[in-house]
């Protein structure tokens, strides 16, 4: 990418830096996000760079916490990092961005300005994303209760439904379909969260809320030996039965948010919708087994879910 010259209050980026973020933004989503990727093509096309500058800002987020995966280093350098990239999206979004700025941060700062999206629900989503820094303010590798966890859920992932909102666009005002967005961020957080119990636990970290674990005598001791050992046990069962249904509570409430999207994009979010509410359903069939194993919706029935409804939105791109 071009880097930018140091601009002063008010300026603009070049529209050579600008293009060049945005392209960097798609390259980026179709290299690690393939599946978004694929489902934004199906987007109109004056959409599909906005959607994929968010997706580059999250994933370049994402990947300074991931302390896992970038070889043990330190946390105090994400996390001066993190703040660097809050800092560099502040003045972009300002008018002013400054020498060096991330390609990321310079195409969402432009996609915030273009589709007038809060600038809280970018600042929520760095908030979660510290919570999950180890020696960052706030870090937490485990939740005490729901409303713990809906705090982070708030930034991780109500706060994505929220700045999609204005990309996809919707038949009524934006903040009237807000509440069924955020719903549906969370509905796809908690999903998460169930389905990777195991592999969270492993990484030293419990997402599901130890006071609704311990209602059903489960707790972080007794998942580690249910892992190690293989073997299942009738309490963990019974608390993700718990999780599952609350989870499905979430899907009912972000339901009704799906009729208020844009014609173009409805039939594409409710496959979406359809296709991770059909994870708890495998989570169930698989007896809870999510300790040792992933549960996956199988090809055939992903094909069954989603291609009517790709169906409907490449139709619907055409009238």
């Amino acid at each position: 990418m071009t880097a930018l010259h140091d601009a002063a209050p008010g300026a603009v980026p070049a529209v050579g830096d600008l293009a060049d973020a945005y392209r960097y933004c798609r390259r980026l989503a179709a290299e690690h996000g393939k599946s978004y990727y694929l489902a934004t093509r199906l987007l109109p096309e004056r959409r599909r760079p906005a959607v994929h500058a968010l997706y580059g800002f999250a994933r370049t987020v994402d990947d300074l916490v991931d302390v896992e995966a970038t070889a043990g280093r330190p946390a105090a350098d994400c996390l001066a990092e993190l703040d660097r990239v809050e800092s560099e999206l502040l003045a972009a979004v300002a008018g002013a961005p400054r020498r060096g700025t991330r390609a990321a941060v310079l195409a969402v700062a432009d996609t915030i300005d273009r589709y007038s999206i809060e600038l809280d629900h970018f600042t929520a989503f760095l908030s979660s994303m510290r919570m999950d820094l180890p020696g960052a303010p706030g870090y937490r590798a485990v939740y005490g209760t729901m409303d713990e966890l809906r705090e982070y859920m708030h930034g991780s992932a109500a706060a994505i439904g929220m700045q999609m909102l204005p990309v996809l666009g919707t038949v009524t005002t934006v903040a009237e379909a807000e509440p069924a967005a955020a719903a549906l961020g969370e509905a796809f957080q908690l999903t998460n969260f169930i389905r990777d119990v195991g592999e969270d636990l492993r990484r030293g970290r419990v997402y599901l809320p130890a006071d609704e674990l311990s209602a059903f005598g489960v707790d972080a001791d007794l998942l580690r030996d249910c892992q190690r050992t293989g073997r299942t046990d009738p309490r963990v069962e019974r608390a993700l039965a718990h999780f599952v249904a609350v989870n499905r509570d979430y899907y009912r409430r972000a339901e009704p948010g799906l009729a208020m999207l844009d014609r173009r994009v409805r039939p594409g979010m409710t496959a979406a919708f359809e296709l991770y509410a059909a994870i708890l359903g495998e989570v169930e069939d698989g007896g809870y087994r999510v300790l040792d194993r992933r549960a996956v919706v199988p090809r055939r029935r992903r094909v069954a879910l989603t291609a009517p409804r790709l169906l409907g939105m490449l139709a619907a791109t055409v009238r």
